[in-house]
């Protein structure tokens, strides 16, 4: 197993300095993530071990953190409307992927479902193991969307030249031996506590909400030492990656096609809604852009940080909707499952 380890993080390392020589957009997490998905679909046995992923989540969720000034939090207030219209539009999507798998797939009512609500992966197949819809097409469903749009968002921002529209800087500036470890240890414990508690995404909500106390009180410990975001990132491409199979795009690729498409209409649906929203928020087109698109909180906070597009508009619209998705999918199929079964 360690064999399998050492190797996954070689590869995963090899192709995040690959993605920087070549100067490709999120470099430390695309790189990392294309070349282990590559390698894992050729059917080379490397693994990522899991506490790899919670260490890079609990990177972007305490650098997050640090963010949160009580400057910035006033800025977020002033976004409360295009915020909550997020969530809508989340729900909206999750209605209009069911319809697109219902008619194009095999997929049951509850494995469509699952399958297109814009919630965190791991809770969407957690909710769909608990009401018998099938787990493998649910994670193959969020694994096929998450990774066309972490690819396919940065390309599109690189080209389209708006980085840097939005740079907002973390509260602390400079690295501080002592309140480092503390700042460490705290978030460690906002993490476990969440993971005790069950809450969704413990290792990015947890140390964020420590770390967003903590600067929202203007303590400010230290700052992360400039190598750790890009060590996160390395860890999150490398876990992504990880998930695909030699056997993933033969396993259902009506299925795969169905939701592909399904999301990018979603992310066109999401450019159109971010271009609306700059009328009602201060915040610049692709801030409220990234903010809408049906990607999950890590990947499109880092992409937010990489490209200083306004990271606490970003992660708030984020945030919000994955916690409005993941309390309401639950009632809602309970709502519409003997609607269908009486249709049908």
């Amino acid at each position: 197993m360690l064999w399998r380890v050492l190797g996954g993080f070689a590869i995963a390392l090899a192709g995040a300095l690959l993605a920087v020589w070549v100067h490709i957009p999120l470099p430390w997490m695309l790189g990392a993530l294309l070349l282990t998905a590559a390698t894992r679909i050729a059917g080379l046995g490397t693994a990522c071990p899991r506490p790899a992923r919670n260490g890079g989540q609990w990177v972007i969720g305490t650098s997050l953190g640090l963010y949160f000034t009580p400057q910035v939090i006033g800025h977020i207030g002033s976004n409360a409307g295009p915020i909550i219209v997020g969530m809508l539009f989340a729900l909206g999507l999750a209605f209009m992927g069911t319809a697109i798998l219902r008619r194009w797939t095999d997929a049951d009512f509850k494995t469509a479902w699952f399958s297109s609500a814009i919630g965190g992966a791991s809770e969407m197949a957690s909710l769909a193991e608990r009401h018998g819809a099938r787990i493998d097409r649910v994670a193959t469903a969020h694994s096929v969307r998450v990774l066309l749009v972490v690819v396919t968002v940065p390309f599109i921002f690189q080209w389209w030249g708006v980085a840097g529209l939005d740079p907002t800087v973390p509260g602390p500036r400079e690295v501080h031996g002592p309140g480092l470890a503390l700042l460490v240890a705290l978030t460690c414990i906002g993490g476990t506590a969440f993971m005790k508690l069950r809450l969704p995404n413990p290792w990015v909500l947890g140390p964020m909400l420590v770390a967003m106390m903590l600067t929202a009180s203007s303590i400010e410990l230290s700052a992360l030492p400039d190598y750790v975001p890009k060590v996160g990132q390395l860890f999150i491409g490398w876990s992504l990656g990880d998930r695909y199979r030699p056997d993933f795009f033969r396993a259902a690729p009506r299925f795969i096609a169905a939701v592909a498409g399904f999301t990018v209409t979603a992310l066109a649906l999401a450019f159109g809604l971010g271009a609306l929203l700059s009328w009602w928020s201060a915040a610049p087109i692709p801030t409220l852009i990234l903010g809408t698109t049906p990607g999950g909180i890590a990947e499109m906070a880092i992409t937010a940080k990489v490209l200083q597009l306004g990271v606490p508009v970003v992660t708030a619209f984020h945030v919000t909707r994955m916690v409005f998705v993941v309390i309401v999918t639950g009632p809602l199929y309970a709502f519409l499952a003997p609607r269908q079964a009486e249709s049908a």
